[in-house]
C-alpha cells in the first residue's frame, strides 16, 4: 500500500480514482465490479475499501481536503517519531461494538464467533499470533506490535429481509433497515452482514463522516469458528479492514509499483493472492521481493501474518493530539 496522498500524489490519485469509475454506480454495481475484476483474473479476495473511498470522494468534494490534511499531519508525525519508540506510553484500548444484521440463522453468528474475531485482532495487532514465526528472516526486523487492545463492548443484532447490503453504507443506517453506529467517535463499530458481489469487507478511512465510520465484514469471513468459509476463515479480513480504518493502504499502493506511504514495506507490482512462495520479486524490489505476508496484501488468511514498524507509526498518527481519531484516547 504505498504513498497515495502526498501533495501532488494526492491530486493524482484523486483524478485517477474519479476517472476509472462510473459516477452513477450504485451499491450493487460497486460490489459486482470489484468481484468481477477478481474473478476475471482468477483471484478471489475482494476488499471494496478503495471503491467506497472513491464513491465517497465523488459525493463529498470536501473529503479530499480532509484526507490531505490527515496525510500532512501523518507525515509530520512520522518525522517527529522517526527515531523514537511510538506507543511507549502504553497500549491504547479500542472499544468495539459489533452490529449483526442477518437474514438467515447462519448469518446470526454466535457470540463465540464474535469473540474469536476479537481475540484474533488482539493477537494480530500485537504480533503474538501463532504464525508470526512464519515471517521470513529477511522481514523479521520489521515486525511490529501496534500496542492496541480491542475489547468487545456490546453486540447489537437485527433481523432483516435483505439478502445483501452492497457497499453504500445502508447497513449503517436504521432508516435504511440497518443499525446506526454506537458512539463512533469513541467506539470502533463493526457491521457483520452479507455484502454481496463476492466482497469480503470494506472500511472507512479516517476523515469520513462519523455517521458511517467503521468496518463492514461478511459473516463467513468474521472470526475463525462457526459460520466461516476457507480460505478466509482465520479472521484476517477484519485485521486487513481495520488496517484501513487505521489509515493503512494496500501494500501495492493501488497502482502498478505504487506507493502505500510506508517506507519499510517494499514496493510491489500489484496485489498477491493465494500463498506465494518466498521470495516473490516484482518492481525490481530486491532479493527479498514483496512483503506478501503483510496483512495489507490480498493473500489467503493463512498466508498473511505481520504488520511493519512503519505501518505502526503511520497508524499512530491518527490518535495523536489533533489527529483524526484522537477522541479514542482516554
Amino acid at each position: 500500500m504505498r504513498k497515495i496522498f502526498q501533495l501532488m500524489a494526492f491530486a493524482t490519485m484523486s483524478c485517477a480514482i474519479i476517472s476509472c469509475s462510473d459516477v452513477s454506480l450504485d451499491s450493487s454495481d460497486l460490489a459486482s465490479n470489484s468481484s468481477r475484476n477478481a474473478k476475471e483474473s482468477g483471484e478471489e479476495r475482494s476488499c471494496a475499501s478503495m471503491d467506497v473511498l472513491k464513491q465517497n470522494m465523488l459525493e463529498d468534494p470536501s473529503l479530499e481536503g480532509k484526507m490531505k490534511k490527515i496525510e500532512d499531519e501523518t507525515k509530520e508525525f512520522e518525522k517527529k517519531n522517526k527515531n523514537s519508540r511510538v506507543g511507549a506510553t502504553g497500549t491504547l484500548v479500542i472499544p468495539v461494538v459489533v452490529n449483526v444484521l442477518y437474514n438467515t440463522a447462519q448469518e446470526n453468528i454466535s457470540l463465540a464467533q464474535i469473540q474469536s474475531q476479537i481475540d484474533i485482532l488482539n493477537k494480530d495487532f500485537s504480533a503474538t499470533n501463532s504464525d508470526i514465526n512464519l515471517v521470513p528472516s529477511a522481514f523479521t526486523s520489521a515486525v511490529s506490535n501496534f500496542e492496541l487492545q480491542f475489547t468487545l463492548q456490546s453486540v447489537v443484532r437485527k433481523q432483516s429481509s435483505k439478502t445483501s447490503w452492497g457497499t453504500r453504507d445502508a447497513m449503517k443506517s436504521a432508516k435504511k433497515g440497518g443499525i446506526d453506529p454506537t458512539s463512533p467517535t469513541t467506539r470502533l463499530n463493526l457491521w457483520v452482514c452479507n455484502i454481496g458481489g463476492g466482497i469480503l469487507g470494506y472500511a472507512q478511512f479516517p476523515g469520513g463522516s462519523s455517521a458511517t465510520d467503521g468496518v463492514v465484514i461478511g459473516p463467513q469471513y468474521f472470526g475463525n469458528t462457526g459460520y466461516v468459509a476457507a480460505p478466509y476463515d482465520k479472521g484476517r479480513t477484519a485485521t486487513h479492514e481495520i488496517g484501513h480504518w487505521l489509515n493503512l493502504r494496500h501494500i501495492w499502493g493501488d497502482a502498478s509499483c505504487g506507493n502505500d506511504q510506508v517506507a519499510d514495506t517494499p514496493t510491489q507490482q500489484t496485489s498477491n493472492y493465494g500463498c506465494p512462495s518466498f521470495p516473490h520479486v516484482t518492481c525490481s524490489n530486491g532479493a527479498n521481493g514483496d512483503m506478501f505476508m503483510n496483512y495489507m496484501d490480498y493473500t489467503n488468511d493463512a498466508c498473511m501474518y505481520m504488520f511493519s514498524a512503519g505501518q505502526k507509526v503511520r497508524s499512530r498518527a491518527i490518535f495523536a493530539v489533533g489527529g483524526a481519531r484522537a477522541s479514542f484516547n482516554p
